[in-house]
């Protein structure tokens, strides 16, 4: 039985957001079935051009479009931001769970919003909060050194509302621990809290963190030689690996660290539910894109081969 039984705001932010990836889902499904000519349409195009980046946002656009486009290499903006503000929240927990420091009076107020329930005193500190705030720092850092250090990215664009969208994620992702901690409610010491959701979901992040770090060295190595320099910005077909299962394992891994955060809850978190369902929709979305891309560039590439969950989708 799920223990939150009331609509947070934080539950109707990452329920929107799963909704509206669902629709564009769907859309975009529906809109391949529509008769000749409709990719002309301004609404198809402008579908087309949000939903959009990297190698797949290849598509006829008006120029005032493209003025929203932002260098998709600034994704290393959204994990520096993660590494600061999940970092600094990390700290403030540590403090309120070691030092019994409150928060400042801002984060106060803000939680206050975000989860309908006020500060209590009386809150013990939760283990599954230290350890999901420790997983998250860990992931961002990791992200963080593949943009910068073994990512080759090309020229290619995400649009401007992606960008801000990104930064907005990680921002609510730290807050949204933070409140599921004003939700859940912890007793006993803190290392007696420990129990096999845990463990078991910590085990299963280390291991999809491991899986998607393979898959950007491997799209990595697609652009560079044996001495580890760039020799091409071309999109080249990814082979081999985990690539051989679905078109995009780095999002099927991604989706794995959600179903493992799920997990370190108990599976009985609606908040965390509700983050899961965004990123089973979103990735789907762009997973499905780049199955498309490769379809259509590569004659050769497998029909049967599913886009990121094996056998399924």
């Amino acid at each position: 039985m799920l223990k939150s039984v009331f609509l947070s705001f934080i539950d109707v932010f990452w329920s929107s957001v799963a909704c509206g990836f669902l629709v564009a889902f769907c859309a975009h499904n529906i809109s391949r079935h529509l008769p000749r000519g409709h990719e002309t349409s301004h609404v198809y195009v402008l579908l087309q051009d949000l939903i959009r980046y990297g190698k797949t946002k290849h598509l006829k656009r008006g120029d005032w479009l493209q003025v929203f486009d932002v260098p998709k290499r600034w994704f290393w903006h959204f994990y520096s931001i993660s590494v600061c503000w999940n970092g600094f929240l990390l700290v403030l927990y540590l403090n309120f769970t070691f030092q019994n420091q409150s928060y400042p009076s801002w984060l106060n107020g803000l939680l206050d919003i975000l989860t309908g329930v006020p500060n209590s005193d009386s809150q013990v500190p939760q283990l599954v909060t230290v350890l999901v705030q420790l997983l998250l720092s860990f992931h961002s850092l990791r992200r963080l050194h593949e943009c910068l250090f073994v990512s080759v990215f090309s020229d290619g664009a995400m649009h401007l509302l992606q960008y801000v969208f990104g930064l907005v994620y990680y921002i609510m992702m730290g807050l949204t621990v933070l409140g599921s901690d004003r939700l859940e409610r912890g007793s006993g010491p803190l290392l007696s809290q420990l129990n096999w959701c845990h463990v078991t979901g910590s085990v299963l992040f280390i291991m999809a963190s491991l899986m998607q770090h393979q898959c950007m060295v491997h799209l990595a190595a697609l652009r560079t030689g044996k001495s580890g320099s760039v020799e091409t910005l071309a999109h080249r077909l990814p082979e081999g690996g985990w690539f051989d299962l679905v078109s995009c394992p780095h999002y099927l891994a991604e989706l794995l660290l959600y179903v493992s955060l799920n997990l370190m809850y108990g599976g009985v978190s609606l908040t965390w539910w509700t983050v899961f369902l965004f990123v089973l929709f979103s990735q789907a979305l762009e997973a499905q894109l780049c199955r498309e891309f490769y379809i259509s560039k590569y004659e050769s590439y497998p029909r049967n081969r599913k886009a990121f969950i094996p056998f399924v989708l």
